[in-house]
């Protein structure tokens, strides 16, 4: 009796061990101590002092682990007891929720607890979506509680793409739609306030079109599965994306913190790992060996090894790894092929390789900057579509599709809050308001009232035309998510009449806009602000004097505030550049990040400087000029810059984009002034299947000199054929107009609607991501397709999408003529013929003739379709 005494004893003392410990395993919480410790003098500038909380024993633990990987942003931008709420708030919907106790300790520490979902500004989104979700999901299975807050999430918000900056949120909330990866992050934010893990998933690089594209995948009694953001389907692991992803090279998600989780571990950061989960979605993903030597032949340790991926016209990196001692590293991708760029020490070497035939492959570092390289040609292929979808029953798509409509509703109630340009134009008008205030109170949406107060104060003081000046400066983000104070900030401390670009505007790179203005000028002594006035190298000199730089554990687009690098001396490479140009501009000194090659400037005496930290005195960057000799191909008379081509500059061991806009015979028919340097010219012609024909070739630009190039695209005239058939006789419901009623309509042959000659057939869904690309691609090139005058008839597939669907959201072409497929003929048409899987993925998109040839198809998610239409309208 006394051993089983013991036994007892041990095995409570045991279980009340786990219980006061947030981190069970012993050996991994002492390395999350060490980690934490190793931060010790950047907690202390910035003012983290956890020993001064009242804290029990798991919230010290948690706020340890939070701290120790933390980005240095969120670090010194939040104070810690923002953290610890988050903590409070997930134990309490771990104890809340059903499935609480059968979440592990792994997945709640890294899926659930963290607030940071990417790179959005954070917010206090996980209080207010507690009260709200709670009572929709108590009671319900796991499973079904993802599905449910997806519904809930489609309430609040639809996709419209945005620029680059992450919304938070609750700001995705107030403007009632986001990119992809601002409706991920609302989702995972969402899934993880009920204490369901979440994360989201990014394809980098889409391997077959251009663009890419993010979802989330929640884990549900022990198995991840995924779901489209914003996009509810009746069951999980489904999404419009299913087929391209089943075509993708790469999938990846970074998990906060030191994560020992089984899937392949891409990277590891001082702040998150990065996994690998393309065997979620590529069935047949392969594994490549890579083996990095020097111009001796010997390994290379410790080089650096990018996996790219032709997307937009140049090589993008979606993976980085190091070699080992071996000189080796490894990736598993989809079976198609990527550009592998390995290098150190200024030199490198490159190899384009495919995943499933290249078992192994050898890069030699044999090239230095300035080398004279033959142009390289490259056939890239992505991989083959290979999707796999679970099976929904009639009933369970009828009951998601009428619960789609009656949030559709309850969303567009909301938005008619806002203001549209009609009445935006009157009130205006009434208030005598800046000429142009409708258009910015139009783009705010959800923020109206902020701006709307901003506005009209700044008239009632004389400012208005400077008010409206300012905001026509930031981004429509900005309009969406600044409040008035920190507007006001930067408008009534700004001089009367200073440069727009230069000085007024807030908007410096992608940060969050901040009040910093008044703070910088009330805080910098006199003295410095007049030697930084009269010299901005002063700034320079002062920066690396007094900055304590950690881009070690910097995450990129997670920048410190102005005002926090001020008060705590510390900053990472982006947060000291945005402070840098927030000093000058507080101070009325010209400064900005240009946004071609990302290089930090500021005027002085009528000249341009380019920064230098490292440099002791700063000087004007030396430049030359490049001119572009292009000889037209067929339907391609003036190629578009990250259409057909792109230029990346030589820095720092890799080549970095140049971020220009237009088209070759703007940008470098004739010579183009940029910075001296070595430089890779990238181009390639994308063919219907998604291949590439690519080509790059290196030079350097010298100082006052013109270097010539040839910008040279590949075409394959093979590869634009009949692909099959499509009988042109095929019955549809065709409609007078997109506003008639259903009942008005007659069923139509396309050969009657279309008349002799080729047609476009765009068989269409509502509201869905693909469809909405595909619409506002094809109106992007309205006026060239009316001059095609061929008939465009989208059908839609059913009339539920029919009756929903809004002409005035886009702008398509006069030759548009609208029908639905009520028999769902056409859709079998096109599916037979094409050999689809599962009917396909909506929007199917044919170009054929009355003789049922097909010239063109497309189908799904496909950037560019309606240059694409123009270009093989042109050939035909």
């Amino acid at each position: 009796m006394r051993t089983y005494g013991y036994i007892l004893v041990f095995v409570l003392l045991t279980l009340c061990g786990c219980n006061r410990n947030f981190m069970s395993d012993r050996q991994y919480r002492q390395m999350v101590e060490n980690d934490f410790t190793a931060r010790a003098q950047i907690l202390e500038a910035a003012e983290v002092d956890l020993d001064a909380m009242d804290l029990s024993g798991k919230e010290r633990q948690a706020m340890e682990f939070l701290y120790a990987y933390m980005p240095l942003g969120d670090i010194v931008n939040k104070p810690a007891e923002y953290y610890l709420s988050h903590y409070r708030m997930s134990v309490r919907a771990q104890q809340t929720m059903g499935w609480g106790s059968s979440v592990p300790e792994r997945e709640f520490r890294h899926f659930v607890l963290p607030v940071r979902v990417n790179n959005e500004n954070l917010d206090d989104a996980r209080a207010v979506f507690q009260e709200e979700l709670f009572p929709r999901v108590q009671g319900l299975s796991m499973y079904d509680a993802v599905l449910e807050v997806n519904h809930w999430c489609h309430e609040k918000a639809v996709y419209t793409p945005s620029d680059r900056r992450t919304s938070s949120p609750l700001a995705t909330i107030k403007t009632a739609y986001g990119r992809c990866g601002e409706e991920s992050t609302l989702l995972v934010a969402a899934l993880r306030s009920v204490g369901i893990p979440a994360r989201q998933v990014y394809t980098p690089r889409w391997a077959h079109t251009d663009s890419n594209h993010a979802w989330v995948e929640a884990w549900v009694d022990g198995q991840w599965h995924f779901l489209g953001a914003c996009e509810p389907e009746p069951v999980l692991d489904l999404g419009w994306f299913n087929a391209p992803a089943s075509r993708g090279m790469l999938m990846h998600t970074k998990v906060f913190g030191r994560y020992d989780g089984p899937e392949e571990v891409v990277g590891v950061t001082p702040n998150h790992t990065e996994i690998n989960v393309i065997e979620n979605y590529a069935p047949a993903a392969a594994l490549m060996s890579v083996f990095v030597v020097d111009e001796n032949d010997q390994p290379v340790s410790g080089a650096a090894v990018e996996f790219k991926v032709y997307n937009y016209s140049c090589f993008e990196t979606v993976a980085a790894k190091q070699t080992d001692s071996n000189g080796t590293t490894f990736l598993t991708a989809g079976l198609g092929d990527m550009l592998i760029y390995a290098s150190k020490d200024a030199c490198f070497g490159f190899r384009k390789v495919s995943f499933g035939k290249d078992k192994e492959v050898c890069i030699k570092l044999n090239s230095r900057e300035g080398a004279e390289l033959e142009r390289q040609e490259m056939d890239v292929y992505p991989p083959d579509e290979n999707v796999r979808l679970p099976k929904v029953t009639e009933e369970q798509a009828e009951c998601n599709a009428t619960r789609l409509e009656y949030e559709d509703s309850l969303r567009n109630a909301y938005v008619a809050t806002f203001y549209d340009i009609e009445e935006a134009s009157a009130f205006v008008e009434s208030a005598a308001l800046p000429s142009g205030t409708a258009a910015v109170l139009v783009a705010s949406r959800g923020n109206h009232d902020q701006i709307l107060a901003f506005v009209q104060e700044a008239v009632s003081k004389g400012r208005g035309e400077e008010a409206l000046k300012l905001l026509n400066s930031i981004a429509e983000k900005d309009l969406r998510d600044t409040p008035k104070y920190v507007l006001d900030d930067h408008l009534y401390n700004s001089a009367v009449g200073a440069d727009v670009a230069k000085i007024l505007c807030p908007r410096i790179e992608t940060e969050l806009l901040t009040p910093y203005r008044s703070y910088l000028q009330d805080r910098v002594p006199l003295s410095l602000a007049d030697s930084i006035r009269k010299d901005p190298a002063v700034l320079v000199d002062w920066c690396r004097e007094n900055l304590s730089m950690h881009d070690d554990i910097n995450l990129r687009y997670v920048q410190l505030a102005p005002e926090r690098v001020w008060d705590t001396g510390l900053a990472d490479k982006w947060s000291r550049d945005i402070f840098f140009v927030a000093m000058c501009r507080s101070l009325g000194v010209p400064s900005w990040i240009d946004t071609i090659s990302g290089a930090l400037k500021y005027e002085h005496d009528g000249l341009t400087y380019d920064v230098d930290f490292d440099a002791s005195a700063q000087k004007v960057f030396p430049q030359g000029y490049l001119k572009l000799d292009y000889k037209e191909i067929s339907l391609l008379d003036d190629p578009k810059y990250k259409s057909h081509f792109t230029l990346s500059r030589y820095e720092d061991g890799s080549f970095r984009l140049q971020n220009f806009n237009g088209s070759w015979s703007e940008l470098f028919r004739e010579p183009c002034r940029l910075d001296c340097g070595y430089y890779m010219l990238t181009s390639g012609a994308r063919m219907s299947g998604g291949n590439v024909c690519a080509d790059v070739v290196f030079f350097t630009v010298e100082e006052g000199c013109t270097t010539t190039a040839d910008l040279v695209i590949r075409d394959d005239s093979e590869q634009l054929r009949v692909i099959g058939n499509f009988d042109s006789e095929g019955r549809y419901l065709k409609m007078p107009s997109v506003s008639s009623d259903i009942s008005e309509g007659v069923e139509s042959s396309v050969l009657a609607t279309s008349g002799r000659g080729y047609f476009a057939i765009v068989l269409a869904d509502y509201g869905t991501e693909p469809t909405n690309h595909a619409f506002k691609d094809i109106s992007a090139v309205a006026a060239q397709l009316e001059e095609w005058g061929r008939q465009i008839i989208v059908i839609f597939a059913t009339e539920d999408d029919y009756r929903k669907f809004r002409s005035e959201d886009f702008n398509l072409p006069s030759t548009v003529s609208y029908g639905i497929d009520a028999s769902g003929a056409i859709r079998q048409n096109i599916v037979s013929e094409m050999k689809l899987n599962e009917g396909g993925a909506l929007p199917l998109i044919i170009l054929a003739d009355t003789f049922n040839r097909v010239v063109f198809f497309s189908q799904g998610y496909t950037i560019g379709l309606g240059e694409k239409i123009v270009k093989i309208s042109k050939a035909l």
